[in-house]
């Protein structure tokens, strides 16, 4: 099995300390988070993704959003940089140990954060980054 990951959701992974929108979702994250501990690798994907599929069945979920879309495309984009290869819809790739590290290192250096600018988790990510990822998930 593949992960199915939209791309702002590469930064979301680095901060995940079990919090979220409902019980549900949360319980769903914590499902994606324990695949991807336990080796199984990330599909990019353009859209809603394993992460979102508890929203779905609102009325309006956010994750449908122009605002949504954007973030994955500064995240793609920051991403992509700090890899050294573009990220799109389709890539396949492992998030191992040193992957992870890279990225949280980027990510507390603020250089993968622009497609987290007003997004409601904002505070929390920066306190769990500063606090060195302590608790996190993944």
């Amino acid at each position: 099995m593949t992960v199915r990951l939209r791309a702002h959701h590469l930064l979301c992974l680095l901060t995940y300390v079990g919090k979220g929108y409902s019980p549900a979702f949360t319980a769903n994250y914590d499902k994606v988070v324990k695949r991807l501990g336990e080796g199984e690798g990330v599909v990019v994907v353009s859209g809603p993704d394993d992460i979102c599929a508890p929203l779905l069945g609102e009325p309006e979920p956010h994750c449908l959003r122009q605002s949504a879309a954007e973030r994955d495309r500064l995240a793609a984009r920051d991403v992509g940089t700090l890899l050294g290869r573009p990220i799109q819809a389709g890539d396949r790739f492992m998030l191992d140990a040193a992957s992870l590290a890279g990225m949280r290192k980027a990510f507390s250096a603020g250089l993968t954060r622009q497609a987290c600018s007003g997004c409601e988790w904002s505070g929390l990510c920066d306190t769990v980054a500063a606090g060195g990822f302590s608790g996190t998930h993944l």
